[in-house]
């Protein structure tokens, strides 16, 4: 047998021997074998944005015509003419609807030949007690003689008084039988014909005129709001009068943003216990019409401004039972776990940070499922963009 293993060896000695030599050295190298431990991961950290930022409280709301009245027959009489078409735009002033003149014309010439008459009768009385009055003087006239004269003119003097009122009615009158806007704005379709007997037993409505320049928009604010509200006024020194002509804006639902710029022109004396809000108001320019009463809106009040925000990435954001939080690397690339106090989402994707950062935190963005809080990572330097959730 050891005879033939020789003669193998010699026979294939070439191939043999460095194989056994490779196991042996194979088997030398499992004695020296220890565990080597993985590289740390790699993450991309960057430092809060530091930059000011505008604190925004935002709402919903409903514009609502600035004025908005209807247009009614105010006489009796029939209508003779309809002097606008539609849905058009009128100045204060223009005429609308013209209802029987003639009537009432007539009515007022009447009032003025009765107001005539009087002022002849008191003209006569007057000269009659002017008379009396030196007779009497002169004892030419008894005492009672004078005092008829006195109520004589009286009467006229008051004749008189009442054939003016009655002119001025007249006038008033013949004034409703044109039915003019009182003021700028668009007319409704009009809900009578020519023709038709208006203003019998009471007003008759005719059309409606909505002023859409400038326009309101209504909003309620709830009352930890406007608990938070006043704090901050109170903070900055100011009184929740100061709060009109605070600067707000509105969006419709097809736009975007908010470019809709108002003031605050009205708040509500207290908040309503049935509802617990705050009626407020905002007055806005119009002069396109793009805004028409009734539309829902997106309302945004500026509530805070601070000059020195800190900023992170929105999706670095993680929250637990305990609040929201952040991995921060240190100095020794260990991740730590950072509780914070979050603010308002901006629109670059950047969330405004209130508490619990500072401006030199290194703060992971790209790799978060990679960081352990304990851990050592790889950090590599990037800027906060607000989209680097995009890069995971």
């Amino acid at each position: 047998m050891g005879a033939w293993l020789i003669r193998k060896i010699r026979r294939h000695g070439c191939r043999v021997l460095p194989a056994l030599v490779m196991a042996a050295g194979l088997a030398a190298c499992g004695e020296e074998n220890t565990y080597v431990p993985p590289p740390p991961p790699k993450v991309l950290v960057a430092t809060p944005v530091e930059r000011p930022v505008t604190t925004y409280m935002e709402l919903t709301g409903n514009t609502k015509a600035y004025n908005a009245v209807d247009l009614e027959a105010r006489v009796q009489g029939f209508l003779t003419s309809i002097d606008y078409k539609d849905g058009q735009a009128v100045k204060k002033g223009q005429r609308l609807f013209t209802i029987q003149r003639d009537t009432y014309e007539a009515q007022l010439e009447q009032a003025k030949a009765s107001l005539e008459g009087a002022l002849a009768r008191q003209l006569n009385a007057q000269n009659e007690y002017d008379r009396q009055s030196r007779l009497g003087q002169q004892d030419f006239a008894s005492k009672a003689r004078v005092e008829d004269a006195k109520t004589n003119l009286d009467q006229a003097t008051a004749d008189v008084a009442a054939a003016r009122a009655n002119v001025a009615l007249a006038t008033i009158n013949l004034g409703y039988t044109e039915v003019v806007a009182p003021f700028d704005g668009v007319v409704t379709n009009h809900l009578v014909d020519v023709g038709a007997l208006v203003g019998y037993g009471g007003p008759t409505k005719l059309a409606s005129i909505v002023q859409l320049d400038p326009i309101y928009v209504y909003f309620n604010v709830d009352e930890q709001q406007v608990l938070r509200i006043n704090e901050a006024l109170a903070a900055q020194g100011r009184t929740p009068e100061q709060l009109r002509n605070v600067p707000v804006e509105i969006g419709l639902q097809t736009e975007q943003g908010y470019p809709h710029k108002g003031v605050i022109d009205y708040i509500a004396p207290q908040v309503d216990p049935g509802t617990g809000t705050l009626t407020v108001r905002g007055i806005f320019e119009n002069k396109n019409l793009a805004l028409i009463p009734g539309l829902f809106v997106r309302v945004r009040v500026a509530v805070h401004h601070t000059d020195r925000a800190l900023l992170v990435d929105d999706a670095a954001i993680g929250s637990s039972q305990l609040g929201n939080y952040v991995y921060v690397v240190g100095p020794d690339d260990v991740v730590e776990q950072r509780t914070i106090t979050v603010g308002a989402l901006q629109e670059d994707g950047l969330r405004v940070v209130e508490s619990g950062l500072n401006a030199g935190d290194r703060v992971v963005v790209v790799g978060i499922q990679r960081a352990v809080p304990g851990n050592k990572v790889a950090p590599e330097n990037t800027q906060m963009t607000g989209r680097n959730a995009a890069k995971s």
